[in-house]
This record gives structure tokens, sequence and C-alpha cells, in this order.
């Protein structure tokens, strides 16, 4: 079979050493494209392919400098980023599938974040042409509801985001922490469920204006796509209507998760619930006590 054009731009087959990637969102009973590390064979060092554990670390840190390959949408031929476009998985079965991690095994293809130009490529036949291109001799085939599909995996994503970084102690939870602490000018993002009440997000908006010296400019923190309810189940806590991110690490990837979701259902983010600037003041290290007491709106 001929591999989409799209597909040239960089690799897309993803060899993950035998695991499937945390938070993979395709219903593929196949993980052929993960078999082939198993038969390498080990190095005298014990590591399977060769090489030690160092210099396997030099050739990590010897790709951080690089810029992100670049994909192409098969529906308007543009070039983006990784994280401006989102992956479609092809199953073994030909069901065309969300990839929102880009780390599916086998092939792929790219569209850009846009749900309305989705649906309006799947009325016009735009979508199902473009596919028949790109995997020619494979039948291929999609449900109706492909772009609640998406953002419904986008949404399981920034879920599955704001766990992670519970787990990694970046989280602040309880409108007094937060206060408190934004007030300080330790928090590097500020997020509100989107049932939380105006009041309550006008106090924390005020002290987050505070810490960050930006009185009068009207930032405010991010209102959520997610209402309390999903918020709890995503973190397992009671009640949870406002949260923040200590670090600038943390905070830049729960900001990557979101704007992917709200690009893609054509919201439009506030652009001042966060900051990239890198904190010196150990931040970015855990407080234990930074999830433990909860307060009402």
């Amino acid at each position: 079979m001929r591999t989409p054009t799209n597909e040239r731009v960089a690799s897309d087959i993803v060899d993950a050493g035998g695991k499937a990637s945390e938070g993979q969102n395709i219903a593929s009973g196949s993980q052929e494209g993960y078999a082939k590390s198993a038969s390498k064979p080990e190095s005298k060092s014990g590591h399977r392919g060769g090489g030690s554990g160092k210099s396997k670390n030099r050739r990590r840190n010897a790709n951080k400098g690089k810029e992100a390959p670049e994909r192409r949408c098969i529906l308007t031929g543009d070039h983006a980023g990784q994280d401006e476009l989102l992956r479609l998985a092809i199953s073994p079965d030909g069901d065309v599938l969300p990839d929102p991690s880009a780390k599916a095994p086998g092939r792929g293809a790219w569209i850009t974040l846009d749900k309305a130009a989705l649906e309006a490529a799947m009325a016009n036949g735009q979508l199902k042409g473009a596919l028949a291109r790109g995997f020619k001799g494979v039948k291929l085939s999609y449900s109706d509801d492909l772009p609640q599909q998406i953002e419904s995996a986008l949404r399981k994503s920034l879920m599955d985001r704001l766990g992670l970084e519970l787990r990694a102690g970046q989280l602040v939870l309880g409108s007094g922490r937060i206060e408190d602490q934004a007030r300080a000018g330790t928090l590097h993002m500020l997020l509100h469920a989107s049932d939380s009440s105006e009041d309550g997000r006008k106090k924390l908006d005020q002290a987050w204006r505070v810490g960050r010296e930006a009185e009068g400019t009207g930032e405010r923190g991010e209102v959520l796509p997610l209402d309390r309810a999903a918020l709890s189940v995503a973190l397992g806590r009671e009640n949870v209507v406002h949260l923040a991110l200590r670090g600038a690490s943390g905070a830049d990837r729960m900001r990557r998760a979101l704007s992917r979701l709200m690009a893609f259902s054509g919201a439009v983010m506030a652009g001042c619930g966060g900051s990239t600037k890198r904190s010196t003041d150990g931040a970015d290290q855990p407080r234990p006590n930074d999830i433990e007491e909860y307060t009402k709106d």
C-alpha cells in the first residue's frame, strides 16, 4: 500500500519498546507495532538493542533542542506542528479513530483541530476522498459521530493530564489555599470549573492579579470546559471547583492539553490563565499540603 503524502513529512510509526502508551484512545486489539522491539538482541550491558543507559541519555539530551516535526493536514494541505493537528489512526480493520496522543501503532492521517471544518468535510465527501487517496486499496470506515469521538478523546486527554499533574504534586486545590498562594505570586496557572460561581471566580482572579502585579489589566483564570462533577471524577476528590498549578512546566503541559480541546470545539481561551515564566524559587517542586483543604465558592 502507498503511504499517504502527509505521513512522509515525519515517521508516524511509534516503537514503544513493547508497551502501549498511557492515554491511548485506539480501540484495537492488535499490538503488532510494538512487538518488534522484543526481538532485539541484548547487548553486553544487558540493555535490549545495544548501548548503555548513559548513551541513551546522551541521545535523548541531544534531541531536546530540535524542532518538533511538522505534519500535513489531509483536508487543507497545510503543514503545522503536532500540537496544532490531530492524528486519525487506522486500525487493522480499517476503522478511522481519533488518536490525540499520536502514539498508536500503524498508519494514520492528520487533520486540523477544527470541528466545524471536519463536519463540513464529512458532509461534502472531502474527508472520504482524502482518506481514499491517501490509503489506496484499503477499505476504510468511520462513524458519523467522528467529531464527537474526537472531542470526547480530547476531553479525556485533558482529564488525564489533570490526574497526572495531581500525582506529580503540581496542583493546588481549595479556594482558601489557592487565594493565599495566588497573592504570594507562586502560581503559574489558575483554572475554574465551568459551573463555578461568578463571585468565586472574581475573588480568586483578583488575588491572581495581585500576585502577578497585574492589577487593572483584567487578567483572569481560565474557565475549563469541565464542570465540578467532571473535575471531581478526574482528580478523585469531592467538589473540585477551582484549581491552580504551581510549576511552570506543569502549567505549560496543561495549557497545551486545554488549548487543543478548545481549538477543536471553537472556544477561545482567555489567554490570561497562566504564565510561561520559569520560576527560580523551587515552585516546580510539589508541596504535600497543597491538596488537603477544600472550601466551597
